[in-house]
């Protein structure tokens, strides 16, 4: 096949792929919305409730995420929640992220160990199989101090989560060393019952103090594709400060895992 036409049949693929997944986030609002509109009515019947958002692991949170660069879908923002919880199976997970950086899209794959961290594996399996990270932006790169680029709020801002939030913290590093690859939970601050659907991928061996609720809960590590997220991290963040939105777009476009 011809060069030409290769590059038409694959702008012809993205294009189908890119309109597929707006009637899913179209779908997913509309759900929203009414999830929103009974929840209304509830509280006016009922009385009202609060709902507890997330903040980010390892430091301040971050601003929120750039719009998507080059071929990338659009991140989506709309309001998400999870469900009941799988069990982790006690096996070993695989797992593909498609990330989208700056409009290349790379496959970066991960091994999730649901033995050693049975809450985050269910969590992570169970909202990848429900397409809560389809379309969502990797808001936070930090360069300076540790090396992480976080990822899994729908919102962009750093506060958004699933609804629903688990502990205690799981398998934790004694020696607070992350090594290059590793893929942790981020929590609040203080709070090793805050976990819910953010996490982070380590670029560069990091030591990241443990707090009064001690580390960070790992769940897995990365087995190819770590060049791409170093790739986001050689272009800096927006800040200038070492932790802000990366200079590069980041979006997850799906989560695979078998």
């Amino acid at each position: 096949m011809a060069a030409t036409k290769r590059e038409r049949e694959y702008a012809r693929k993205r294009q189908e792929k890119w309109e597929q997944r707006q009637v899913q986030a179209r779908a997913r609002r509309q759900r929203t919305f009414a999830i929103v509109a009974i929840v209304a009515v509830l509280a006016l019947v009922g009385g009202g409730f609060v709902v507890a958002n997330l903040g980010s692991a390892a430091g301040p949170a971050a601003s929120p995420t750039p719009q998507a660069a080059g071929d990338c879908p659009a991140a989506s923002t709309d309001a998400r929640s999870g469900g009941d919880l799988p069990a982790a199976e006690d096996r070993t997970w695989t797992a593909t992220l498609d990330l989208c950086a700056n409009g290349t899209e790379s496959p970066v794959a991960l091994e999730l160990d649901g033995a050693a961290a049975p809450q985050a594996v269910a969590s992570f399996v169970s909202l990848a199989k429900r397409g809560y990270y389809d379309d969502t932006p990797c808001h936070r790169l930090t360069t300076a101090g540790i090396y992480v680029l976080q990822c899994g709020d729908p919102t962009g801002t750093g506060t958004g989560g699933p609804g629903y939030s688990y502990g205690p913290i799981e398998n934790a590093p004694a020696d607070n060393v992350y090594p290059a690859g590793t893929v942790a939970m981020a929590r609040s601050g203080g709070d090793g019952e805050s976990m819910g659907s953010q996490f982070f991928v380590v670029y560069k061996d990091s030591t990241i103090p443990s707090d009064t609720a001690g580390g960070y809960t790992v769940l897995g590590t990365v087995t190819s594709g770590l060049d791409a997220v170093q790739a986001v991290a050689d272009a800096g963040e927006t800040n200038g400060t070492g932790d802000g939105p990366p200079v590069h777009p980041v979006i997850i476009e799906g989560v695979e895992t078998q």
